[in-house]
């Protein structure tokens, strides 16, 4: 069982005190002690208390959430998503049966801005184990922002999801065409199955005369065979210069051999490798 700590409310809070004016913070303050059918009002209520800004956080604050929730970030959140999140974290959770049935019953009448916070709150709800249907069901959620709220920027599902539920998770924000290092845990949970997935996938594309965002190739080295080989070799032919530098990293990050034959046929993109002048970073737009 896990109960979220009091330190992650409120480090919420001193975020949320430097983006409300003094009506917003004391209607907010006024609903910590609220009982909890105030609070799932309240939850539902925030766009009529509060103005319908983005937020700003500062270099120490994201630091400071990041280390009491490895992955977790607000940057970028309305103010309304982050009071919402907030007041999530003013449900008392003693009292498990209570606390999920609250939960669940504000994810079953939201409406999508809703579902958007109620999933970037994930990583802080108490019982985290009691969101998994929920979480894997965002991920199959035709609402674009649902869908971000789960798959970017959130480190739920990589500390939660099985192997196959992160691969949908994956592949999904590849055929979104969605930046996929903003998936937390990207590298961690990298595996076989997602790689050899990842190779058909390029080939139905291809084949349709399509491409493939080339920083997806970042899943592959590790995983390298004789099919993906022959995948670096088809970017290393490719016109594209983004292609060929995704071929050169994902050759380096293999142990295989042949994987460093080739890459060695391409000198200049070899030394750019192995001198760290080009990381997949590089491939991040």
């Amino acid at each position: 069982m896990f109960v979220m700590p009091d330190i992650i409310k409120q480090k919420l809070w001193e975020i949320l005190a430097l983006n409300t004016s003094e009506p917003e913070a004391d209607w907010l303050k006024s609903r910590a002690t609220a009982s909890p059918m105030d609070l799932m009002t309240a939850f539902v209520a925030a766009p009529r208390f509060l103005s319908k800004k983005i937020i700003s956080v500062d270099k120490d604050k994201k630091w400071e959430l990041n280390a009491e929730i490895p992955g977790f970030s607000v940057e970028g959140w309305s103010l309304v998503r982050l009071a919402r999140v907030w007041l999530l974290t003013q449900l008392d959770p003693s009292d498990k049966e209570e606390y999920v049935k609250n939960i669940e019953t504000l994810f079953d009448t939201a409406e999508m801005n809703e579902l958007v916070a109620l999933y970037s709150a994930l990583p802080v709800l108490s019982y985290p184990d009691q969101w998994l249907f929920r979480a894997t069901d965002a991920v199959r959620s035709n609402m674009g922002f649902v869908f971000d709220a789960i798959a970017l920027h959130n480190p739920y599902p990589e500390r939660h999801f099985s192997e196959l539920a992160w691969n949908q998770l994956v592949l999904k924000t590849i055929f979104n065409d969605k930046p996929i290092h903003f998936i937390e845990g990207l590298e961690n949970r990298a595996n076989e199955k997602l790689a050899i997935t990842l190779s058909d996938f390029a080939h139905e594309r291809w084949a349709a005369g399509r491409s493939v965002p080339a920083q997806v190739w970042r899943l592959a080295g590790k995983f390298m065979n004789p099919t993906l080989l022959a995948d670096m070799q088809h970017l290393f032919d490719s016109e594209n210069v983004d292609d060929r530098k995704a071929a050169a990293l994902a050759c380096n990050d293999s142990s295989l051999a042949s994987a460093n034959y080739l890459l060695a046929k391409y000198i200049d993109l070899e030394k750019s490798v192995k001198s760290g002048a080009l990381t997949w970073a590089d491939l991040e737009h």
